[in-house]
């Protein structure tokens, strides 16, 4: 039996647990006007994008999960010599005035994530697909070349 009070309905059921966003959310309770616009639902659409980044024999791998977006709403972009950014926007659903909304827990607005890649980078082979929601990228490895070796006579 917990000796703390029961509130909240998030499955921690107390009030003292510092981790329940059922009472107070920091990000979210911003004032709107900070900044000109609700930075807290920003930064919460931005650092809710996860996305993997493994590096293989042949490539490096960028996996991203985007549920509920079409390839039309991502975009793809490499940016100098070797940034790759992975950019879009998750568009909020039409609310109707006859609606009662209980709870919004998903995401949505603008979301951005750089990578600075290696220099073993194939910059100029990179390919993206979607598939059920989620993001791959490739980027090809280059081949490394060995440094050429020539003996010098010694006069």
């Amino acid at each position: 039996m917990a000796l703390t009070p029961f509130f909240g309905g998030n499955g921690r059921n107390s009030i003292l647990d510092p981790f329940d966003l059922a009472f107070w959310d920091p990000v979210d309770s911003w004032p709107s006007s900070f900044f000109g616009r609700n930075l807290g639902r920003d930064v919460q659409a931005v650092a809710s994008t996860r996305i993997d980044w493994v590096e293989t024999p042949e490539a490096h791998v960028f996996k991203a999960d985007l549920p509920g977006l079409q390839k039309e709403d991502v975009k793809v972009t490499l940016e100098g010599d070797r940034t790759l950014q992975i950019s879009g926007e998750r568009t909020r659903e039409e609310e109707k005035k006859t609606d009662t909304w209980h709870r919004v827990e998903r995401s949505h607005g603008k979301f951005l994530r750089r990578f600075r890649l290696p220099e073993n980078a194939n910059v100029e082979a990179v390919n993206a697909k979607v598939d059920k929601g989620v993001l791959t990228v490739t980027v090809p490895k280059t081949k490394k070349t060995e440094p050429e070796v020539r003996v010098v006579n010694i006069a």
